[in-house]
């Protein structure tokens, strides 16, 4: 027995899942993902991720810019679909959506609710110092990500581990644990536990001023920072070399051993926080490729000085 399913999702972060549903050989009546939109130096549109590898399967492809509308929420129930699995979608989902599919809607989210919940549950836990985080499959409601849990698969953090890394193993582990979910689904096996009333968190929106990396903060605050904001958009300070001020992007770090004065070059690529040090381990300079930080060090000037203020 296989299900109907309308998939909507967006960014890398559904493709295996989206990819899972279809080698399963449920029958994918659509995918709704955000319409393309100008991207890279051309400013050309680009299509998203989940929509290229719709194309790919020949399966039709939705773009609205909202589903609040009648018209679309007409052309949504006319699919009669079983259920609706919802990964990154970018859209809220009126009631009349959530209620269409025969068993509702979906959702993969990327934490463990009720903590993270919102747009960057990756980064915001990472970001925190979470020593675990994981992936939930619960049923949607009109709350932002309130819905009762499903299933959910947790996963240590690794101390060095960045946001890039993180996602990619949830987004495969969701994959594997949406496939469950549709599996019990389909037995009729699939129940429901409202989330916990306590240790509600909200993952807002990473906003660009987060990422000026502040020397004066513990060790450990900043190197969260790094490896919560690596590869996007990347933490960053500045120094001044040759008399020119430079923006310097740091991709991974590790703490070290050391004090000093917050912002202090240590040796090497070591630099002095509020409390212990950071050790730079990729980084990428204005207008060049990520490299290790060692050899990026050597293309610098010797009288190079970090920018504290």
């Amino acid at each position: 027995m296989t299900l109907k399913v309308i998939f909507m999702g967006t960014p890398d972060f559904a493709v295996p899942t989206f990819l899972e549903l279809v080698g399963q050989g449920h029958e994918v009546a659509a995918v709704y993902t955000q319409p393309p939109r100008p991207a890279g130096r051309g400013m050309a549109e680009r299509k998203s991720p989940i929509h290229l590898h719709a194309e790919r399967f020949g399966i039709p492809v939705r773009t609205p810019k909202s589903l609040k509308n009648e018209e679309a929420q007409a052309e949504f129930a006319a699919l009669e679909a079983d259920v609706a699995v919802v990964v990154a979608y970018g859209l809220i989902l009126p009631k009349p959506v959530l209620d269409a599919p025969k068993d509702g809607c979906l959702n993969l989210h990327g934490s463990l609710l009720p903590r993270w919940r919102g747009a960057a549950p990756i980064q915001r836990a990472v970001m925190a110092g979470d020593p675990e985080t994981g992936v939930m499959v619960m049923r949607m409601d009109e709350g932002l990500d309130t819905g009762p849990v499903c299933l959910a698969e947790k996963t240590p953090i690794g101390p060095d581990e960045t946001t890039g890394q993180l996602h990619d193993r949830l987004a495969r582990l969701g994959a594997d644990l949406m496939v469950r979910a549709l599996g019990a689904l389909e037995r009729g096996a699939l129940t429901a536990t409202p989330q916990a009333e306590e240790g509600i968190t909200y993952a807002s929106k990473i906003d660009k001023s987060e990422a000026k990396i502040d020397w004066s903060h513990p060790a450990g605050e900043v190197h969260n920072l790094i490896r919560g904001l690596s590869p996007f958009p990347g933490a960053w300070f500045e120094i001044e070399a040759g008399g020119k001020r430079e923006r310097v992007k740091v991709l991974r770090s590790e703490k070290a051993e050391g004090s000093g004065q917050p912002g202090e070059l240590l040796d090497g690529m070591t630099i002095a926080c509020g409390e212990g040090a950071v050790r730079l381990v990729e980084v990428q300079r204005a207008g060049k490729q990520a490299m290790d930080a060692n050899a990026a060090l050597r293309g610098l000037p010797a009288d190079f000085r970090i920018i504290v203020a």
